[in-house]
């Protein structure tokens, strides 16, 4: 029974996808860059959501009233990015799980408490300028001064007793490399395609409760309601279900990421996270693994995974299902034998560029891991990252992929040729209808209960 749990395993360990890329191999394979660097004449250039009712008039004396509070605590620089989102409409976008806009969550944010040590005025900056720009969302962290030391290790510490664990616990609240990137990753496509929901996700995570609640639909999670139920039990969110269509969950970041926040409230340096970064991409953290994150140390355990750093690919997907409350299906491209080796493709390339081409033609941006082998073909590491568009090298006739990478310190979208992104792309989140015609898959949800059962049965 354990060999075969832990054949099971196997077949999601992608563990290398959330682990720090290497980025020293892809340095010489960005191409053009679309966007200069981001100032406030740039704030026009930034890309517009999908919406389906484009408001860009305040059209009552309480939407003006909210609007000025929320400018007169902004500095003149950062109120020109204000204005970019009305003019864009997505200031006024209600796109959000309680039909709540953009300037509802902004003018809370700013009027009502924040969470202890988090200042309302740097959230709002964050928010604003984030909603308007997503490039800007990076899961660099930042180290822990001198003053924030003794306080790290405490929480870090709290209940361990073992001398050891304690020295360890120590060296592990600093953090060189982050794991975040598909928690990064799926704060940028929250940002990009749903502002209304990211706004009122950091107004909520931001404040005093510290958590979000979102009904979804468990359709998007299951094919039964019974099975989406062992979903969200093997995953441990809270949720509350009523009937067997809907459940309310409640989101949260794990109880030590308020430290994080508080040192990026004031300590951060360029390049590193916000206090607005470290809260969501906590937030996913906890909701991938188990409610097992700790931002302390970037580490964490849960039931699905064997490596104490990053999400695999059945945690991302739970993750994106729930966060975007959508039927989630992760395409699994690359075939990997048990030693880790890149032994073949489960289609021919061409398919594979026509999916993607697909998805973000119907206004999707693809959150995709990509690994990367040795001369061998065994995968050393991997990353994920977004893919927001695509153009034609009009050279070459070539299709450019144009992505975002939270972990590169570019505050901008990158461009990756065809003939270097597609053989390294091990799996994509990408809609049923565009794959089901070309790949016999079996949805994640399926094989993790599977697992889940399995080691319901072995304990």
């Amino acid at each position: 029974m354990v060999e075969k749990i832990n054949s099971l395993i196997r077949q999601y360990n992608y563990n290398t996808i959330c682990k720090v890329k290497n980025s020293a191999n892809t340095s010489g394979v960005q191409t053009s860059i679309l966007h200069p660097s981001f100032t406030a004449n740039s704030l026009a250039n930034a890309p517009v959501q999908n919406q389906v009712q484009i408001r860009t008039t305040l059209s009552s004396k309480e939407e003006k009233e909210k609007y000025n509070k929320i400018l007169s605590n902004l500095s003149k620089n950062d109120r020109k990015a204000a204005e970019v989102l009305l003019k864009s409409g997505i200031l006024l976008n209600s796109d959000s799980n309680d039909n709540s806009t953009v300037l509802d969550n902004l003018y809370k944010m700013i009027t009502e408490k924040r969470a202890q040590g988090l200042d309302a005025k740097t959230m709002l900056k964050d928010t604003v300028l984030t909603l308007t720009y997503p490039y800007l969302i990076t899961q660099q962290f930042g180290d822990i001064p001198a003053s924030y030391q003794e306080k790290a290790i405490e929480a870090n510490n709290k209940d361990k007793t073992n001398l050891i664990e304690i020295q360890k616990g120590i060296r592990d609240i600093n953090v060189e490399h982050s794991g975040t990137c598909v928690a990064a990753s799926t704060e940028f496509k929250l940002a990009k395609q749903m502002p209304a929901e990211f706004a009122r996700f950091a107004q909520e995570l931001s404040s005093p409760k510290m958590s979000v609640e979102k009904t979804i639909g468990l359709k998007n999670l299951a094919d039964s309601t019974l099975d989406a139920i062992w979903l969200l039990n093997a995953f441990e969110v809270p949720f509350e279900a009523n009937n067997f269509d809907n459940a309310k969950l409640t989101f949260a970041p794990d109880d030590k990421a308020i430290i994080r926040a508080q040192i990026q409230t004031t300590n951060k340096d360029p390049y590193e996270r916000s206090p607005l970064d470290v809260l969501m991409q906590s937030t996913f953290m906890q909701i991938g693994s188990q409610q097992s994150y700790n931002s302390l140390t970037d580490k964490r355990a849960g039931k699905f995974n064997q490596s104490d750093k990053g999400l695999i690919e059945l945690e991302k997907t739970f993750t994106e299902s729930v966060v975007f409350d959508k039927s989630i299906l992760s395409v699994t491209y690359q075939t990997v034998d048990e030693n880790a080796r890149l032994v073949g493709y489960e289609t021919d390339l061409g398919t594979m560029k026509r999916h993607l081409t697909q998805a973000l033609d119907e206004g999707e941006n693809v959150i995709l891991g990509y690994t990367q082998t040795d001369s061998n073909n065994i995968i050393l590491n991997g990353h994920e990252i977004t893919i927001v568009g695509y153009r034609q090298d009009h050279n070459t006739g070539k299709t450019i992929f144009i992505c975002n990478d939270t972990d590169d310190n570019i505050s901008r979208p990158i461009e990756y040729p065809e003939d270097y992104l597609l053989p390294k792309i091990h799996h994509a989140a990408l809609p049923q209808h565009i794959v089901e015609n070309d790949l016999n898959i079996v949805p994640n949800w399926v094989e993790g209960i599977e697992m889940y059962k399995q080691m319901k049965n072995a304990a």
